[in-house]
């Protein structure tokens, strides 16, 4: 009903458009709405331009600032974990790390960003709904990029994906299982990382104890090759705010997904966040079947990430203008 009489974008507050994000509010639970009227909502939607709601960013960044503080508790550092400290994991409560002198010297002083540091920041996700996209330049365009588990960008995919990397993250089990947890040779690692040229490497070596010695490795073998790439670790306290925060929105899953983790630290880091690959559905809004990554249609293990409800949650925050999540063509 939306298109018979469509000819471009309207305007962010016409009256068409107010109706139209409030299809998409007035929905409080996924299960409300048939998958299908959720995605027509949607591409009705996209019939609008979008833009940032300036006092709803601001409440959101507000209540996130309280509750999480990314500028100050995101990574662990000297500041925020002093020599000495007994570091609670996020998940094996009972396990404490006790922050040693070697250990100390890796972490930065204080957290190298700052509150609303980036003017426009895009966080990329893996999500098939990347592929055929075009969106790379305007990824690249973004003053920060984040990017999530070393995905490929090789020349196959930069049309779509980009290849401006300002933080990716490494999922630990990525490098036990591709990369032997660097107990043989360290090379095919260190190049894969040179890909993402000076990004900084973002792991989270506190989030269990199996974690830490091969997030630590990964420290040792830049140093070894005498890479710029900066190491960082999440602090847990922080994953475990964040966690707490989004259960409290209706996320309720073993681990919240390392893109919204990003996405959350994004929101106080940046004044205005971009999504692209954010996308948990097997079909596209179209109703057309797409692969769970842009490289791969490889699935996550089922009940560890509740990604619909992820997804879902950032779908009202667009219609509210606190975010833009790009599900299209880029132009």
């Amino acid at each position: 009903r939306y298109f018979e009489f469509y000819e471009g974008p309207l305007e962010y507050n016409s009256t068409k458009c107010l109706e139209l994000r409030q299809d998409i509010i007035e929905v409080k639970v996924l299960s409300m709405v048939k998958q299908t009227e959720l995605f027509d909502r949607w591409k009705s939607l996209q019939m609008c331009k979008w833009e940032m709601n300036v006092t709803e960013a601001n409440l959101f960044k507000s209540t996130l600032s309280r509750c999480c503080n990314a500028p100050s508790f995101l990574f662990t550092t000297q500041k925020n974990t002093p020599l000495g400290t007994k570091l609670k994991y996020e998940v094996d409560t009972s396990g404490i790390f006790h922050i040693n002198q070697e250990i100390f010297k890796m972490f930065p002083k204080d957290m190298p960003y700052h509150r609303s540091q980036f003017k426009r920041c895009a966080v990329v996700g893996n999500g098939g709904i990347l592929k055929d996209s075009r969106c790379g330049r305007e990824i690249d365009s973004a003053d920060f990029v984040f990017r999530c588990n070393l995905p490929p960008i090789s020349e196959k995919y930069f049309m779509d994906v980009g290849v401006k990397t300002d933080v990716v993250t490494v999922n630990p089990s990525i490098i036990t299982e591709r990369f032997h947890k660097l107990e043989k040779w360290r090379k095919p690692f260190y190049d894969v990382l040179q890909v993402y040229e000076n990004a900084s490497v973002l792991l989270p070596a506190f989030y269990n104890t199996r974690n830490t010695d091969v997030s630590i490795r990964v420290k040792y073998v830049l140093d070894d090759f005498e890479s710029q790439q900066a190491v960082y670790y999440f602090h847990p306290q922080y994953l475990i705010n964040v966690s707490r925060y989004w259960l409290g929105q209706g996320v309720r899953a073993k681990r919240v997904s390392t893109g919204l983790i990003l996405v959350t630290a994004a929101l106080e880091l940046c004044q205005e966040v971009h999504l692209f690959g954010f996308w948990a559905f097997p079909m596209n809004p179209s109703g057309i079947f797409i692969t769970h990554h842009y490289y791969d249609n490889v699935k996550p293990r089922p009940g560890f990430h509740a990604m619909p409800s992820e997804i879902f949650n950032f779908l009202h925050m667009h219609s509210k203008g606190i975010l833009r999540v790009h599900t299209g063509t880029c132009s």
